[in-house]
């Protein structure tokens, strides 16, 4: 029988002899470190803007086609020739105007804004051939489950006519009110789940932000299985802190990523983590490696 340090040796002398850290799903080879990613086509990568408003909109394209891949989420119709011009992808609209997540559509003082927000900026998206227009329900102050839902369907029947003619999906963000944004109506899946049915349109879904549900609920695999129908987009986000989903934080995207490709979702996962590399498009191209299953 062979002794303990044997074995261990021969185990060791057999593998690859890497630290844990490098280990992990999707981390990047040194090597390959200024080549374009080879992508497998499974899930479609996007990133927000904001996340990387250290660069301008233009740098941020061309590093978009470096690593390999062509969308960017959360710019405005002002931005959208300077998307074009690099031949990048729009994943998820803003408006023109204001778009507070604080002062939405549960409220119907909002509602003669933002509708006429909406009837807008629908026909110009459906022109540049964009799908995705991001919403919120605004903070509660006060305010119960159902009168926030009767007051949402109230504008969204307002809206969606124009989204479904222009084919155009209006996506309820889904964040949590425990950390990131108190009083947020719309930080339960469920809730967000029973709107679309009562709004009962194709055009209107949620965007489930993976950080934000984590976070508000956890459950996260379960619930894109369950609620697939009405998942319309999705945001990533290291878990805490809102960082590299590296595996320094408490997620295994790989199998997130693989529950998604699961129910035949079709559209896109957008990368939405503050970076903390010291060169941090290392860390968007390590994300959209670990998330490309």
């Amino acid at each position: 029988m062979p002794n303990r340090r044997s074995v261990i040796k021969n185990l060791v002398a057999g593998s690859v002899a890497l630290p844990a850290s490098k280990i992990f799903a999707g981390e990047m080879n040194t090597s390959n470190k200024n080549k374009p990613l080879k992508l497998k086509g499974n899930i479609h990568h996007s990133v927000s803007r904001w996340t990387f408003g250290y660069l301008s909109l233009d740098e941020l394209c061309e590093a978009v086609k470096e690593i390999g891949f062509s969308a960017i989420d959360l710019v405005k119709p002002e931005d959208w020739p300077t998307l074009q011009k690099h031949g990048i992808y729009s994943s998820m609209c803003y408006t023109a105007g204001k778009n507070d997540l604080y002062n939405g559509l549960n409220d119907p003082a909002n509602h003669d804004e933002l509708v006429k927000e909406y009837l807008e900026t629908i026909p110009v998206m459906a022109k540049a051939g964009y799908k995705n227009l991001i919403c919120f329900t605004g903070a509660r102050r006060g305010m119960d489950d159902e009168t926030g839902m009767k007051n949402c369907r109230m504008a969204l029947e307002k809206i969606l006519p124009a989204a479904e003619k222009n084919g155009v999906t209006m996506a309820m963000e889904l964040l949590n009110s425990k950390i990131d944004h108190k009083d947020y109506m719309c930080d339960h899946v469920e809730w967000g789940a029973e709107l679309c049915k009562r709004v009962s349109s194709d055009n209107f879904k949620l965007l489930f932000d993976i950080y934000h549900m984590q976070i508000q609920e956890g459950d996260i695999i379960r619930n894109i299985t369950d609620y697939h129908q009405y998942l319309a987009h999705f945001h990533t986000g290291g878990i805490p802190g809102r960082h590299e989903i590296n595996n320094t934080q408490e997620l295994y995207y790989p199998a997130v990523m693989k529950a998604i490709v699961a129910t035949g979702y079709k559209g896109y996962v957008a990368q939405e983590f503050m970076p903390t590399y010291p060169n941090k498009l290392d860390s968007l191209k390590e994300a959209i490696s670990i998330c490309d299953v």
